[in-house]
Order: structure tokens, then C-alpha cells, then sequence
């Protein structure tokens, strides 16, 4: 079982779409398991608002009747665009990989309560699965189906638990992400769910080195990215990793990243965020020292300021042709976090 209370991660294989969300204040309900919250009163906190918006955006249709009871944060949740992804799969899907909660034994038919291992809503009409081992009641796991069970009715269903990185390691299939608080800005990096932490981190900023709209802002990409390749020593867990043509003379520069960092501050920027960390020695004048790139995605803007939602589409899609080049097969992690100091 994964605790992601509607959030979701793991390592990448589709890097289109981010593992991981991330925003930098305690996390007042952070918990193993998405246990529901019984609280009917409106988020005072603005980061465990967007945290339960992110988090119920993320989960499954059926899944979210169990895991999100009635709450004023939701009330309007309605209106929020659907994400869609793979791992929303529609009733009569037969995929190989669903989603699912472990059920209750205790509310099920004599036959289900005899099973051996535990029995797990999937969201498949009229039948649960009997998974390969005993998980505790109201675990979110992600469950591995034989395509051809979906055309025996009335037989028992079985599944095997398994990772929730299997669906894009087998097949490159998006399955999702994860919502994290942390802290602090300094927790975005230190507590990093990855082994090695972000090898590649970009900070966004109307201040930055350098705006997608430079001419050479392809060949510094490159070079930044290569001199993360330069590094190596660590374990290739599925990162980016592409030759770049260095201009036909054969030489060239290995991209490679495994876990990509993308940080946007608030009105005022990712500055006023460090200066607000006490427990980074760093100033908010000097804020570009934390990141491999310090780049203004919006250059030529016409607002004093960009609300943080557009930011984030519009950086990703600047930046999305230089981070998965057409011609690279890798695949690799992404993560795009927000800072409110």
C-alpha cells in the first residue's frame, strides 16, 4: 500500500507530465494512508487547500467517494477541468493496471470474507478482486489484471498488487502523482523522495540568466545538462539521456538528468521565498546559486505580475522541447513545485 491521500508517485517513465507536486508549508494532514478527514470546515491554510484540490484532481473517479468525503474545500471541485490520465480508467475499460482501496471483509459476502488474500474495489460494476496478499482496510494500491478475466463473468476476479511505477516501466503508461508539503524551501530539496535528490534544478524568475527566447538558449541548455551527464557515478533509474549533434564534426554532449526540479515563487518571486527560510545561509539577492538554471520562461510580459497557474503551463511548455528532445527515447522524473513564503 502507498499513503498519497489522493496523491500518487513513483519513478518516471512517462516524462510529460509531472511525478510530483510540491508547496512549502507544514502539512497539518500528512498521514501514511489518505485516511478521510472528518473536519467540515473551510481550509484556513492555503497550502492544505491546494494540497486536497491536488490531491482529489489526482485520484480516480470511484476511488474518490472513499477517500474524499463532503468538504468546503471541494465544493466547487466540480468546476476544475478533469486531468484525465491513464490511471482514470472508465468503467468498461479493460485495462492491465487499475487503481483500487482494499475493502472491509466484514461487509462482504461469506464467499469474499473466506478469501485468502485481501478483497479490493477496482471499479469494475458488479465485481471486486481477490489480490495476491493481505493489505489493511482502506489502502489505495495499484493492482495488476490478466486482460482476460474481464471476459469470464461471474468467475472470481484475482489480481497482484504491484508498484505503482510498473505501469510506465512496462509500458511507458502516465500513472500519476504525488502531492508533498514540505516545511520549508530548503525541505523541497533535502527531503526529496528520490535516493540521490534532483540532479537537475531549475528556478524560475522575470530576474533569471537567461530566457527561452535567447537565441542560444538550446546550446546553454545543453551545456548545463551535460555537465550533469559529466557527473555520473549514479545508477540509470530511467533518466533523460540523449546525444546532442555538436555540429557535425562528430563530437557531441550526453544529456543526461534523472529527476527534474522546477521551482515558481509567489507575487514576489522565488527571492523573497529565501529570504523568508531562516534556515538557508543564502540571501534572496543570491537565490540563483540554488539551481543549475535560473531562467525567465516569461520574457516580454505585459503584467507586473503572472499568476502562478499560468506560470506553470507556460513554463512547461516552453521549456518541454529543450527537457524531452524529440529525438530522445529516455525517459525521465519532473516536478514542478510552488513556494508561498
Amino acid at each position: 500500500g502507498r499513503g498519497r491521500g489522493g496523491g500518487r508517485g513513483g519513478g518516471g517513465r512517462d516524462r510529460r507530465n509531472p511525478d510530483e507536486h510540491d508547496d512549502d508549508d507544514e502539512d497539518p494532514a500528512s498521514t501514511p494512508s489518505p485516511a478521510p478527514s472528518t473536519a467540515q470546515t473551510a481550509s484556513t491554510n492555503p497550502h492544505a487547500f491546494m494540497a486536497r484540490i491536488l490531491q482529489y484532481c489526482e485520484c480516480p473517479q470511484y476511488l474518490r467517494r472513499h477517500f474524499f468525503p463532503m468538504h468546503p474545500d471541494l465544493q466547487f471541485a466540480g468546476l476544475l477541468p478533469p486531468i484525465d490520465a491513464p490511471h482514470h480508467v472508465r468503467l468498461l475499460d479493460r485495462s492491465d493496471f487499475r487503481e483500487g482501496v482494499v475493502l472491509d471483509k466484514k461487509n462482504l459476502s461469506a464467499a469474499a470474507a473466506s478469501a485468502v488474500g485481501s478483497i479490493v474495489n477496482c471499479g469494475i460494476r458488479g465485481r471486486d478482486l481477490e489480490i495476491d496478499r493481505t493489505l489493511p482496510t482502506g489502502i489505495r494500491c495499484t493492482v495488476q489484471i490478466d486482460r482476460k478475466a474481464y471476459a469470464t463473468p461471474g468467475k472470481k476476479m484475482r489480481g497482484t498488487v504491484v508498484s505503482p511505477t510498473t505501469p510506465r516501466e512496462q509500458n511507458g503508461t502516465y500513472w500519476g502523482y504525488t502531492t508533498r508539503l514540505a516545511p520549508s524551501l530548503r525541505a523541497i530539496f533535502d527531503e526529496s523522495p528520490y535516493p540521490g535528490g534532483y540532479d537537475f534544478k531549475i528556478g524560475t524568475s522575470e530576474r533569471g540568466d537567461v530566457t527561452v527566447d535567447d537565441g542560444d538558449f538550446h546550446t546553454h541548455f545543453d551545456r548545463i545538462i551535460g555537465g550533469i551527464g559529466d557527473g555520473g557515478g549514479e545508477e540509470d533509474d530511467g533518466g533523460t539521456e540523449t546525444k546532442v549533434d555538436g555540429g557535425g564534426d562528430g563530437s557531441g554532449t550526453t544529456r543526461s538528468f534523472q529527476h527534474a526540479l522546477i521551482v515558481f515563487g509567489g507575487v514576489a518571486g522565488i527571492e523573497e521565498c529565501v529570504d523568508a527560510d531562516e534556515t538557508l545561509s543564502v540571501a534572496g539577492s543570491d537565490s540563483r546559486s540554488l539551481f543549475d538554471m535560473w531562467v525567465n520562461t516569461c520574457p516580454y510580459q505585459g503584467s507586473r505580475t503572472i499568476r502562478t497557474e499560468e506560470a506553470i503551463w507556460v513554463s512547461l511548455a516552453r521549456l518541454r522541447p529543450h527537457l524531452f528532445p524529440a529525438n530522445g527515447g529516455g525517459m525521465g522524473d519532473g516536478l514542478a513545485s510552488k513556494l508561498t513564503p
